[in-house]
């Protein structure tokens, strides 16, 4: 899905072979550096969590995040608190990544959206964004992310999306959820934005979600 792919950048044509073989290559690469990170994570091998996390600001995260089961160097967290029973209204998770290309192609392969927009660098060019960008949901995957690193387990309900801008192969994105009511039951509404790396708004929308207490070890 592209949210703002014109009707007149729709085609049906099938991309070239030669670019399939290059998309068969990023998928392959992505796959064994998700492969990595899960191994490093269950011990085989050393992890290598970024210690930025852990450094940013006062708020920021200071120990592991139990609700999630790997990291990456390159992925950045913040988060008002650490602790479950502290959570209420504005509280929030903030989690920034690179949109790599290599995560364009495997979204393009594991969902089946193969727009050429988000893979054809000639095709994109003539497009009204002058390049290939990334799949709007593949972006709005980081809101997920953050809401993982809630304290506690969390369990989306629901989520509305506004897609607003474009994001470029490669750009960094970061994503905020912030409570801003509690329904009870350990319900939550959240508002959850999307920002590109000039910090215009990508993404913006709200999520209902469970939190509960994280279970014992």
């Amino acid at each position: 899905m592209c949210s703002h792919c014109p009707d007149s950048d729709r085609t049906d044509s099938a991309p070239p072979t030669t670019n399939w073989t290059n998309i068969s290559k990023h998928v392959l690469n992505s796959y064994v550096e998700a492969n990595n990170a899960f191994l490093a994570a269950m011990g085989v091998s050393p992890s290598s969590r970024d210690a930025s996390q852990s450094e940013s600001a006062s708020t920021t995260a200071t120990e592991s995040v139990d609700g999630v089961a790997f990291g990456n160097e390159a992925w950045l967290m913040e988060r008002s608190t650490n602790e479950y029973d502290e959570l209420g209204v504005g509280d929030y998770v903030r989690f920034s990544k690179p949109v790599a290309d290599a995560d364009v192609t495997a979204f393009s392969q594991i969902s089946g959206d193969t727009n050429r927009l988000h893979l054809e660098p000639g095709f994109a060019e003539d497009t009204r964004f002058g390049g290939r960008i990334a799949h709007g949901t593949l972006v709005a995957g980081t809101i997920s992310a953050a809401l993982a690193r809630f304290p506690g387990t969390t369990i989306y309900l629901s989520q509305d999306l506004e897609f607003t801008g474009p994001v470029e192969i490669g750009e960094t994105v970061s994503a905020s959820c912030e409570i801003v009511e509690s329904l009870g039951g350990d319900r939550y509404r959240l508002h959850t934005l999307v920002v590109g790396e000039d910090g215009d708004t990508v993404i913006d929308g709200e999520a209902v979600i469970i939190l509960n207490e994280p279970p014992s070890k």
